[in-house]
């Protein structure tokens, strides 16, 4: 039975084309109470009507108006009410933070031409990586999530090479770290003023995955470990990976990476509301 009483937990939101030429809204709300996920429709005319920055994930709405099928799984929605509005994500000191704390690490990398190559890299596209977001739903999903996400990742790395005595390659993980996500500056566009999350259509058509961009710019660097290691980072092909890490023999810093990603990916809030 419709309500208006309940209020939702926007998951995700997306604009498409109809056959008809006109504007379509998916957006897909959580009921918090139960977990329960209610997919939407919103028609260009109520599209019209509405703030975008109602959509942004995390943002708590109320249903105005709407019309849902015989389940209550679906809606076709003519009217929102924004209840609390989420946090956009990092601020510019926040920001700013987390940069400084994130490119101190190349400070530990004792390969020269390594720690020049990542400083050169991250100063060149500074402002992309201070805002982009590290995925568009699974975690990390709003401004500055890249930040978070890769420092947690370089601090997971040093908790656990140091745990284990490990000294072979901290270069490389150190390296591999800060950049195994890196082609998501370019995957994801985020808009500053609302904090939506998209994909941005031009990577698609270049580039396979971020992987495959990471990978890339390693290997025609010369830097083939560092490459490898974040071709193994997805763990499994079917997730991604460019290496399987069901092969045999491989070397421990790849399953390092993969394990290390998988944790802060894992336990990343899903917006920023949560930090």
């Amino acid at each position: 039975m419709f309500s208006t009483e309940v209020i939702y937990e926007v998951v995700i939101f997306s604009i498409g084309d109809t056959k008809a030429g006109t504007k379509m809204g998916k957006l897909q709300l959580k009921n918090p109470n139960d977990g329960t996920l209610l997919n939407c429709i919103l028609w260009e005319e109520a599209l019209n009507r509405m703030d975008s920055k109602l959509f942004r994930c995390g943002n708590q709405l109320r249903i105005v108006s709407g019309s849902f099928n015989e389940k209550f799984n679906n809606c076709l929605v003519s009217a929102l009410e924004l209840v609390k509005e989420a946090k956009m994500g990092l601020d510019e000191t926040e920001r700013e933070v987390y940069y400084k704390e994130l490119t101190s690490y190349f400070e530990k990398i004792e390969n020269e031409r390594l720690r020049n190559f990542l400083k050169d890299y991250f100063e060149k596209h500074k402002n992309e990586i201070k805002t982009s977001p590290a995925a568009k739903l699974m975690h990390h999903n709003y401004i500055g999530g890249l930040l978070v996400h890769t420092t947690e990742c370089l601090k997971l790395a040093q908790i656990n090479m140091d745990a284990m005595n490990y000294s072979s390659n901290r270069d490389n993980v150190y390296a591999a770290c800060a950049l195994h996500d890196i082609g998501k500056i370019f995957e994801y566009t985020v808009d500053l003023e609302t904090g939506l999350v998209d994909y941005d259509e031009n990577f698609r058509h270049e580039w396979l995955t971020h992987s495959q961009y990471g990978f890339t710019i390693c290997m025609a660097e010369g830097f083939k470990e560092v490459a490898k290691m974040i071709a193994a980072h997805h763990g499994r092909a079917e997730w991604g990976a460019i290496i399987d890490l069901n092969e045999r023999d491989l070397e421990p810093e790849l399953y390092l990476i993969h394990l290390i990603d998988n944790l802060s990916a894992k336990f990343g809030k899903i917006n920023a509301s949560m930090l």
